[in-house]
């Protein structure tokens, strides 16, 4: 009686083991180019008057330049074009944009980028990009600072700052 009841419960052990494993889900590797969201406050606790949906593409040893070329149309992320949504009617760079989601693209350069607002939302990448969609062109200084290995969008003292390598850019943005 005791010997059939360990048989018996190492076989239901066994049987619960291959179980579990036939039945064990699949997931696909973690993105190497994480989604994040930043968003613009007047205060911490206030409403939010911009949100950025973008993903984070890494260096990872490789050259800026390679990843986001100069004079070339970029999503301004990896992935996904990068969606920037004004809760209100905005200043950005010193131009008026109406409430509403528009991608955000960019043109690198050595000493200025171009920072593009389009109408053609939810699209991969910039292969579909056209330049007659385009909202609000806006050209700001390309400064340096400290290496980013991860490209990073951050709001600070009304402005939105971009970095990646040693690149820096800051848009203004007001109501």
């Amino acid at each position: 009686m005791k010997k059939s009841i360990i048989l018996t419960t190492i076989a239901l052990a066994f049987g619960m083991l291959f179980s579990i494993n036939t039945y064990a889900q699949k997931f696909a590797n973690v993105d190497k180019s994480p989604l994040d969201i930043t968003y613009y406050r007047a205060e911490r606790t206030a409403p939010p008057m911009i949100k950025v949906i973008y993903s984070r593409p890494q260096l990872n040893g490789r050259e800026l330049s390679k990843l986001a070329p100069n004079g070339k149309v970029w999503r301004t992320g990896a992935n996904e074009a990068t969606e920037i949504k004004f809760f209100q009617d905005m200043n950005f760079g010193g131009k008026a944009v109406k409430a509403g989601t528009y991608s955000l693209f960019a043109i690198p350069g050595d000493t200025e980028w171009t920072v593009i607002l389009n109408n053609e939302l939810d699209v991969w990448g910039a292969f579909s990009y056209k330049e007659a969609n385009d909202v609000v062109r806006v050209n700001v200084p390309a400064t340096t600072g400290e290496a980013v290995d991860d490209f990073s969008i951050v709001f600070e003292n009304d402005n939105m700052h971009l970095a990646w390598g040693t690149t820096r850019i800051a848009v203004p943005v007001s109501k």
